[in-house]
């Protein structure tokens, strides 16, 4: 009796400390992440020292308009539709390529767009392609 009691409290103390949110990174945590991030890029993009100062700059600038258009939207009485994130989403990664395509080499460039998808996982369509895409099976025999 005594075992079960305590295995049942050991299962209520291990749900309780489970339900907890996870406490968020506190700002060192995350500038450490962002430049061991950073080094990490620098290094897979072959970057120079100037360059990767460029491309840092960009980065966050681009995530700084990310979190104001986040915030507003989160402030406003509307929710944007998903194709309005979606449009907001593409127009940002355009307009960071485009930013970033005065500092990289059209490789390192390259390089950076498979880094991003590879890091954003793939598109996964559960109910098969987008509309308009060429289908997997297009031109194979059935």
């Amino acid at each position: 009796m005594k075992v079960s009691l305590f295995a049942a409290a050991l299962l209520c103390a291990a749900a309780a400390v489970a339900a907890q949110p996870p406490t968020p990174p506190t700002p060192q945590q995350q500038a450490a992440h962002e430049a061991q991030r950073m080094d990490r890029l620098a290094t897979l993009l072959d970057l120079n020292d100037g360059q990767k100062a460029q491309v840092q700059s960009v980065l966050q600038e681009q995530h700084a308009k990310a979190m104001q258009a986040f915030q507003a939207a989160r402030t406003s009485a509307t929710h944007p539709s998903r194709q309005q994130m979606k449009a907001a989403h593409d127009q940002a990664k355009a307009d960071t390529e485009q930013k970033l395509s005065t500092v990289l080499t059209p490789l390192q460039l390259k390089k950076f767009q498979l880094l991003e998808e590879h890091e954003r996982g793939p598109h996964h369509h559960p109910h098969g392609p987008p509309p308009g895409a060429p289908s997997e099976s297009a031109g194979t025999p059935n």
